[in-house]
């Protein structure tokens, strides 16, 4: 069986998304040819924990692990924060941003390159040149970000020869939080040096959208392809019969203020003062961290009873969150390369086959996709009066327990036909070494 390494900053007991795109490939790359050997940092600070991501891991796989040093401990002690604190005040803030915390941006933006896992590197090249001359391996796959995973790669690759998969869940400087990263000419000058260097280096790219794929190919990367997030149908074993008894409005995630959904709130506060039942019936249920601002918003449209902050919750916990909702709340980042931006919670909505309302560009690849499935709607973050018809005529179906869907095309959207995928372009990668 033929051997790719796999660097990845995030590996379980790590939550949140990020983790499970080299999980589940890990998972079953053994079922089309390929032994996956996992490099990953032995002692990560994880802004998310969740124990339920072990289960996923297969049995008698190699997981290489070596000590990382992250800044975010520092971080929280100079801002004031506690221990169990987010550390990334970037996108989604859990105060108004402090001068510190406008510091603090600066820093990582300038100083932290390509990002605050950076003191990662150069321990790793060391460890893993001295690794791969004992155990050679076939290939080399990273998933960026943190494009700390790319430079690694990278570095890797020219020093062995081995060639080396590119993966992108977000891409590098065209990401949309790029610019908020308050990023100065010299530390851009940089960022855009090592993304050239990196597709040179790299035999194949992928990427998760199709508009990302040509966003890439237009500043120099070749070889570009499309590997979707896909959803698990491990993570959907037990089916759920029983939707909500409120009409539940759904968003498992994060909330950050680059997808605040203002009119989105406001109208449904006009709902519940034009209709006391809708009211009665509405229930937001936002898991995972949101900007205090969404909080703010919610309560002044009148809406504090009707919403929950379930916090932090682990996977399977969202999973059946997700099959039980009304509605699945889907709002797209509020960016110049929205279009593009395929939220890995997409196909998990996919899969569990409930009324998805989409926020963002009416032509993006999650609108098309959601149109190719008959999985709901996509509305512009501004369309009022769209997004209340939507509203309205699911709120109609759950009254007469008629909320049900007649889903369409979403069996190509299995992580494993994903990792099918990815086999091959490692396949191809290597025909062509």
């Amino acid at each position: 069986m033929k051997k790719v390494l796999i660097i990845s900053y995030y590996w379980p007991p790590s939550g949140g998304i990020g983790v499970h795109r080299c999980l589940k490939f890990a998972k079953y790359l053994q079922k089309f040819g390929w032994e996956p050997i996992i490099y990953a940092p032995k002692n990560a600070q994880y802004p998310y924990f969740d124990e339920a991501n072990f289960q996923h891991i297969p049995e008698n796989i190699t997981v290489l692990k070596t000590k990382i040093f992250e800044p975010f401990d520092i971080f929280k002690k100079i801002s004031g924060r506690k221990k169990t604190d987010s550390a990334n005040p970037v996108y989604v803030r859990d105060r108004k941003l402090s001068r510190i915390d406008n510091l603090a941006i600066w820093i990582r933006g300038n100083f932290f390159i390509p990002d605050a896992r950076m003191f990662w590197i150069k321990p790793s090249i060391k460890f893993l040149k001295k690794y791969l001359k004992e155990n050679p391996v076939d290939a080399i796959f990273t998933d960026g970000p943190p494009h700390t995973n790319t430079v690694i790669g990278m570095k890797l690759s020219q020093a062995t020869g081995i060639p080396w998969l590119m993966d992108f869940q977000d891409p590098w400087t065209q990401v949309d939080y790029y610019d908020m990263l308050k990023i100065g000419k010299r530390a851009n000058k940089i960022h855009h040096k090592l993304e050239q260097e990196a597709f040179k280096t790299a035999k194949k790219t992928s990427i998760v959208s199709p508009t990302w794929k040509k966003d890439l190919e237009n500043i120099g990367a070749k070889n570009v392809d499309v590997i979707y997030w896909g959803y698990d149908e491990d993570d959907f074993k037990t089916e759920i019969n029983e939707f909500d008894s409120d009409f539940s409005i759904i968003h498992a995630g994060q909330l950050g203020y680059d997808r605040i959904p203002s009119v989105f709130i406001k109208l449904l506060g006009d709902l519940k003062k034009e209709n006391p039942e809708f009211g009665k019936h509405l229930k937001i249920k936002f898991a995972g961290t949101v900007d205090y601002a969404i909080k703010e918003m919610i309560i002044e449209a009148g809406l504090g009873e009707n919403y929950l902050a379930l916090g932090n919750i682990s996977r399977p916990q969202a999973i059946e969150l997700t099959q039980k909702a009304q509605i699945l709340f889907l709002p797209l980042n509020i960016a110049a390369n929205a279009k593009g931006r395929i939220p890995g919670k997409l196909f998990e909505n996919l899969r569990a086959k409930r009324p998805i309302l989409c926020l963002g560009p009416k032509d993006s690849d999650v609108s098309n996709i959601i149109k190719e499935t008959n999985t709901g709607n996509s509305f512009e973050y501004g369309d009022y009066e769209g997004i209340k018809e939507f509203l309205l005529k699911i709120y109609d179906k759950f009254l007469e327990n008629k909320n049900v869907l007649n889903i369409e095309n979403i069996e190509k959207y299995t992580v494993e036909n994903q990792t099918k995928l990815l086999a091959t372009y490692l396949d191809e990668m290597l025909n062509k070494a």
